[in-house]
């Protein structure tokens, strides 16, 4: 039977995600590109673009206009599913040319040999 939010395995995937928003908010495409899966088959859906395969994705941060995302995250909720799969899920609140916008992040990661990667990712915003 697949254990549910071992603690342990939560903190740990917690503690990457943490991470993750960090280089966020920085632009450190070093630290964003390690935590994502380097393969043809990791997708992330943004905002306005539907990326598809590591290359794109690097592609995209690097031809970034605003690189820096300053943002409030609230409701962060990490599930995970034994020791190799999890979900984070959380709400954020920006500010996009002086307008208060709200959205929604998810993200699938899975435990490789070489480590935790985020395998399929999606960013929306709520209409105004």
């Amino acid at each position: 039977m697949t254990t549910v939010n071992d603690p342990a395995v939560v903190a740990e995937v917690t503690d990457l995600y943490l991470k993750y928003e960090e280089a966020l908010a920085n632009n450190n495409l070093e630290v964003m590109d390690s935590l994502f899966w380097d393969a043809p088959e990791v997708v992330r859906f943004g905002v306005t673009e539907n990326l598809y395969g590591s290359e794109e994705i690097r592609n995209f941060r690097a031809s970034r206009v605003n690189p820096k995302i300053e943002r409030e995250i609230s409701h962060l909720k990490v599930v995970t599913f034994g020791k190799d799969t999890a979900t984070v899920t959380l709400e954020f609140r920006r500010i996009i040319n002086g307008v208060e916008r709200f959205g929604r992040q998810s993200q699938t990661w899975y435990r490789f040999p070489q480590g935790w990667k985020i395998v399929s990712a999606h960013v929306s915003l709520l209409p105004v």
